[in-house]
């Protein structure tokens, strides 16, 4: 079958190869899924840990071990019953030498072949830039580079014609700046950079290249080619161009049509000129090569999903031709879902207290859009200015517009706009697009304080007039839409998220800082729309680009159960760290220390392994760094302050070594393992509704046991397959309540459960693959706090019942004291609708029969005997 039916993503690299993927083929067939989800498998930058900064679309990465372990892999998965999916970078390339189309393009300028794939202006103002390309790659500026050296010429003896060395970086030399017949040792000694007369000839040589040298700093001002969000390390590409497309997709195309692959996963489909113009063209072509792929494998049209941001109120574009986004919008709903809502204030008021900034969330949001326009995006934006000044002049009634007063007022636009991008592409505008501009002009005539028929509100509507899909210029749209989506990735993912921590668990990849708790009503209508719009989506809880791990936010998420015991504990030990560091980083310390506290440490500092104690703060410390350079209020990667850096690593160290750090630690790792059952509740629940409600689940590797990982590059450890193929075979006959306690601390029952659930869905099918999906409303005490959902389709019946805000009060079922737990049930109870099974239904989790106890109602006590969650099957 080419339809997914359950995912695991796997992240590749030269430390886990595609034949390293092939030797976990039979444990992922035994856990239950049915496609391998793998991370770019073209060529990528020698060395890459991730596969993003693709260098070679045309070819399977050697690295990974080419084109015949892809087949190898393919070959035993399909043994097992599994299928392929491949993620693929259409937006952008590496931008480096090693990368043949970009190294022809600094090689020929303008005159390659390959000038026209990529985002470059060849006429921007600066006249120094004129048919070249900035390369921002020197470690200090161009002038002292050149004389200490950096910059190097080389002609090696089998080498055709000289290169220039740049940091490690070979970069070609245009040939027409090499007299032809040039003896090698006379050139070099001519061009040597520790001779004064050298560096005069080498900086000479230099000017006449179809790229311009340059200090890393100057790439947000000076930038003239579009790059992914702000790394000049990664080029975009035009793939809207039909020959860019074809050479983009040939490869995996193939690999389709051969039966290879059964679906790809899009990055980034916001980077792209024309999201919507580019699914119709690649699902055509995905239909030409399912058409050609062997028999078995026709029944379905490859699957095809996007990596799409979504914001709270917003919705995947009806115009998309694809089964759905890659699921950070479910990893948000079920995430806001297990967080208490009447916890946001207090924990708000706390944060503002640490902080003495009242500012609310979304104030904060644009104050750091503000900044990544001005210091980090400043180059797109000019450029942007620049075009709606070309266009204004067009126009009697607009010529006399001015840049200043275009870039005052694009930018208040800019930074006021609330989602991803528009997407008025060759489709033409949407009600959604009209909507989303409209909140960005109210937004931005606040912030300028711009009254109804004033010169600025004026220019507000003029330029959502020239950005309408309509009326505009393509240039100005494309640039427009392709700005706003890494302003707001760097704005909200990789600023605010980190200078703003009431509860860390909500500070994820999908999530708005606006929406602290979701409803169980709000929850079931989403999942009902993805059911009704795209019922293939994948449903996500975990991603190679997660903040921190699915375990550690669940944890966190019961905090919001006992605010008020929680903060003053908190406080308590932010005065005990060191002051060092502000409050506020201090807070988001501890709440980082009591999430990936592991379950099976103790909290007596006597028992602590102390190689494993500081491995770990070493991954604490790693996770410190990037949250402090991320959050740019007292170091950043650009400007960093070694000291305020230095003082946040003492902490840890205090926390280590010194005695009363170590009590310090002791309490706060006994808290941690106070709140670990309720954690494993909320994931118990998680789970459960990732594996059951409608769309594709997605595993990403390691999270089938405890995922206590933080941001990447910590999320792409090694895996511990050997582990987990054991406790598999352990428990895989064993029902889930029955485990004991070993298997909680190891997370052997995670795995176990994931495990029942996927096997499930393979037997009992059909209410998993569409029909009715409905919300059931439990009756009694304790009916706030019951999550179920029906399915049924083709005369079979699945009812799906977890928990919910209530993780402390139910803790027992991971306490071994289910008898407990199910006490806190009382008299709630499910009313089965009418016309509803009327049958005995079987508890997939614990192997027993459930019947309604008179009539259609069914005890939750009796549902939820054993454990959090239930999924019950006609029988």
């Amino acid at each position: 079958m080419s339809t997914p039916q359950a995912t695991a993503r796997l992240q590749l690299h030269a430390g886990f190869t595609l034949d390293d993927a092939c030797a976990q083929v039979d444990y992922y067939a035994d856990l239950g899924v049915s496609h391998l989800y793998l991370s770019p498998i073209t060529r990528a930058r020698e060395g890459s840990t991730h596969g993003y900064d693709v260098i070679d679309h045309a070819v399977v990465s050697p690295e990974l071990g080419g084109e015949p372990a892809l087949l190898r892999l393919a070959s035993a998965a399909r043994a097992r019953g599994l299928g392929l999916v491949a993620d693929i970078v259409p937006n952008h390339m590496a931008a480096n030498p090693a990368n043949a189309w970009w190294r022809d393009v600094l090689a020929q300028g303008p005159a390659s072949a390959w000038s026209a794939y990529f985002d470059i202006d060849w006429h921007p103002p600066a006249p120094a830039l004129r048919n070249k390309v900035l390369l921002p790659v020197l470690g200090d500026p161009y002038g002292v580079s050149l004389e200490h050296g950096a910059i190097t010429p080389q002609w090696d003896d089998d080498a055709p014609a000289p290169e220039l060395e740049v940091h490690g970086q070979r970069y070609p030399l245009t040939p027409s700046s090499v007299p032809r017949g040039a003896e090698r040792q006379a050139w070099l000694r001519e061009h040597d950079p520790a001779q004064p007369a050298g560096r005069q000839h080498l900086h000479a040589l230099l000017e006449r290249q179809h790229y311009r040298l340059a200090w890393w700093r100057t790439a947000p001002d000076q930038i003239n080619w579009r790059r992914f969000f702000e790394i000049s390390e990664l080029v975009g590409v035009r793939v809207e161009d039909e020959a860019v497309f074809d050479a983009v997709h040939a490869l995996v195309l193939r690999l389709v049509a051969q039966g290879v692959l059964d679906g790809l996963r899009i990055d980034h489909i916001d980077g792209l000129a024309s999201p919507g113009g580019y699914l119709r063209r690649l699902s055509a072509r995905l239909a030409e090569a399912g058409a050609s792929r062997p028999a078995a494998l026709r029944q379905d049209q490859p699957y095809l999903v996007v990596e799409k941001i979504l914001g709270p109120d917003e919705v995947l574009d009806p115009r998309w031709l694809t089964d759905g986004t890659t699921g950070y919008d479910f990893m948000d709903q079920v995430g806001a879902l297990l967080h208490a809502p009447q916890a946001a204030e207090p924990l708000r008021a706390f944060w503002h207290a640490l902080t003495d900034d009242g500012r609310e969330p979304g104030e904060q949001l644009r104050a750091a859009r503000v900044r990544m326009l001005a210091r980090h995006f400043p180059a797109e934006r000019q450029a942007l200015v620049r075009c709606l000044e070309q266009l204004a002049a067009r126009d009697l009634r607009t010529r006399d517009l001015t840049a200043t007063a275009i870039d005052r007022a694009l930018s208040a636009l800019l930074a006021a706009f609330p989602v991803y991008r528009t997407y008025a592409d060759d489709a033409g505008r949407s009600p959604a697009d009209a909507h989303w501009r409209a909140v960005a002009v109210r937004g931005a005539a606040t912030a300028l304080a711009a009254r109804e028929g004033s010169a600025d509100a004026a220019l507000l509507a003029q330029l959502a007039q020239w950005l309408d899909g309509d009326a505009s210029d393509p240039t100005v749209l494309r640039r427009f839409q392709q700005l706003t989506p890494p302003l707001a990735a760097k704005a909200l993912e990789d600023t605010l998220f980190y200078r703003y921590g009431p509860l860390l668990s909500r500070n994820e990849v999908g999530a708005s800082p606006d929406r602290f708790g979701l409803s169980a009503e709000d929850f079931y209508d989403a999942c009902a729309t993805r059911a009704r719009t795209h019922p293939r989506a994948m449903l996500a809880t975990a991603t190679h680009d997660h903040k921190r791990g699915e375990d550690t936010r669940a944890r966190l998420a019961v905090l919001s159960e006992m605010p008020d015991r929680w903060l003053e504990l908190a406080g308590g030990w932010i005065d005990a760290l060191p002051g060092g560091i502000t409050r506020a980083d201090r807070y988001m310390l501890i709440q980082t220390l009591i999430g990936a506290w592991a379950p099976a440490w103790g909290a007596d500092p006597s028992g602590w392994a102390p190689d494993a104690l500081q491995a770990w703060l070493d991954r604490i410390a790693q996770w410190q760094e990037k949250a402090l350079r991320e959050a740019k209020l007292h170091t950043s990667w650009t400007d960093q302050d070694p000291a305020y850096e230095a003082a946040a690593k003492e902490c840890l160290t205090w926390l280590g070594q010194d005695a009363e750090g170590r009590r310090v630690l002791a309490g706060i790792a006994d808290f941690a393992l106070e709140l670990a059952p309720a954690g494993m509740v909320n994931t118990f629940t998680q789970t459960l509704l990732r594996n059951t409600l409608p769309g594709v689940p997605d595993l990403y590797q390691g999270t089938d046991l405890w995922d206590f990982s933080l941001v990447d590059p910590d999320n792409r450890r090694p895996v511990d397959y050997a582990l987990r193929a054991a406790l598999l075979a352990e428990t895989s006959r064993e029902a889930v309540m029955d485990l004991a306690a070993p298997a909680w601390q190891s997370g052997a029952v995670k795995q176990a459960l994931i495990h029942r659930l996927l096997l499930a869905r393979q037997r009992t099918p059909a209410p998993f693959t569409g029909g009715v999906f409905l919300h059931l409303r439990a009756e009694g005490s304790q009916a706030g706090h019951v999550l179920a959902f029906l399915r049924q389709h083709e005369g079979q019946t699945a009812l799906i019942v977890g928990s919910r805000l209530c993780a402390l009060q139910v803790q027992g079922y991971a306490r071994g004291e289910a008898e407990q737990a199910r006490a806190f049930w009382g008299d709630t109870a499910l009313r089965l609708p009418e016309g509803g099974p009327r049958l005995s239904l079987h508890d997939a989790l614990t192997g027993r029969r459930i019947r309604a106890a008179s009539g259609d109602v069914l005890p939750l006590a009796d549902v939820l005997r054993d454990g959090p969650a239930a999924l019950c099957l006609s029988a």
